[in-house]
């Protein structure tokens, strides 16, 4: 075993660093969204529609993407679904117009993500096993933040130097080289379950499993408090700012939020280490409860000084994700060996439709209870509702 665990790191970390680059043009539509929201003259809930629209194209190709894992070796979908990711990304820049075009190509960008994401844990898995796993899992799906915080910051640093057309553009060459280095860095290998599994007919059957059910739903709320947090930050930082009349006098609201993304990555490995001392549910339930207070404080808090406000922001941020890497490596301790890839595939789906959803309802309340300090207020009220009804029906 201590032999293996030399080329286990470096499957590890290449693996991490082919997420990030996959990510670059994640977050290019959130950190562009004042820009955008100006030049497309978008309503909140417009706005909230095209953000969405990636998290619905990752809903709508995850149960292919992801379930063919179970099947097919993971590497291949990783690399297809990167020229993916880069493509929409491209389209974005060239063609998108407005709402439906945006969201078309933003639904596109979605559905590369869907197949490198969770494949690309699918693929580590498979490959790294032991006592060690929970923790690889932890790292892999921490280095998301990592990748949202460096896709936030590109994407600050280009529509600066570019017209914002142009950064996107150049963004799309993250997944590109992430093709690049899986192709030639992760070894084929066949699926475990390979010879076992019918198509698709495993996913009914796995989320019955009560435990895989208990987390997907977890992960479900999750996912609505983080994206829908992810997807206007910037916005509210901007709002923030005008309101209060402080700015931070180091960082623009671009690269704040950058900066309060990268909090995740030791809020979640943190997180998953203490969920396995304390129990992942109550862990679980303890971070959900926590994240609605802070929602309902960090609103309230658009009028205070910029330092209260982006501390507010930030420790609502790291709470939102101390559940992450522990509802992911729970899921993949209870579901079955055969049935992981339509575990993930069901886990993906629930958890990135209600990404979807959650931007345009936090649009959607901006829109109908005014875009000032009240209604922001509601609007970071309605993140943490799913994580609350999720924390009281576990103490249940």
């Amino acid at each position: 075993m201590p032999a293996e665990l030399p080329r286990e790191g470096r499957l590890v970390a290449l693996m991490c660093v082919a997420e990030v680059l996959g990510m670059t043009g994640f977050a290019a539509y959130p950190a562009l969204l004042p820009l955008l929201r100006t030049t497309w003259n978008l309503s909140g809930l417009q706005a909230g529609f095209i953000g969405g629209a990636f998290f619905f194209g990752y809903m709508l190709a995850v149960p292919f993407l992801s379930g063919a894992t179970d099947r097919i070796d993971a590497r291949s979908v990783l690399v297809a679904s990167c020229a993916l990711a880069s493509a929409g990304t491209v389209g974005f820049a060239v063609f998108a117009r407005g709402t439906l075009t945006g969201a078309l190509f933003q639904a596109l960008s979605g559905a590369g993500l869907a197949g490198t994401y969770m494949p690309g844990l699918k693929a580590l898995t498979d490959r790294v096993g032991g006592l060690r796993q929970a923790r690889y899992v932890a790292f892999y799906t921490s280095s998301f933040g990592i990748g949202t915080s460096l896709s936030l910051a590109l994407a600050g640093w280009l529509a600066f130097a570019l017209p914002w057309r142009h950064a996107f553009a150049a963004l799309a060459l993250g997944p590109l080289l992430a093709l690049a280095l899986i192709g030639l860095g992760v070894p084929r290998q066949a699926p475990p379950a390979a010879v076992r599994v019918k198509p698709w007919s495993s996913l009914p059957s796995v989320l019955a499993h009560p435990d895989v059910g208990r987390y997907v739903l977890g992960y479900a709320a999750h996912c609505w408090e983080l994206f829908g947090l992810r997807s206007w930050m910037v916005a509210f930082i901007a709002f923030a700012s005008s309101l209060s009349g402080s700015t931070c006098p180091w960082l623009n609201a671009t690269d704040s939020a950058a900066v309060i993304n990268l909090f995740g990555l030791p809020a979640s490995v943190l997180g998953n280490e203490l969920a396995a001392r304390v129990g992942r549910g109550r862990w679980i339930a303890f971070v959900m409860v926590s994240a609605g207070v802070l929602s309902w404080l960090t609103g309230l808090a658009a009028a205070a000084p910029w330092w209260l406000s982006l501390a507010l922001l930030t420790a609502y941020f790291m709470c939102v994700t101390a559940d992450s890497a522990a509802l992911t490596a729970g899921l993949m301790a209870v579901a079955p060996m055969g049935q992981r890839g339509a575990a993930l595939a069901i886990y993906s789906l629930l958890g990135f439709g209600a990404g979807f959803l959650a931007p345009m309802v936090f649009g959607a309340s901006l829109d109908a209870t005014g875009a000032g300090r009240l209604g922001w207020t509601f609007a970071f009220a309605t993140l943490s509702a799913g994580g609350l009804i999720w924390a009281f029906q576990a103490r249940r």
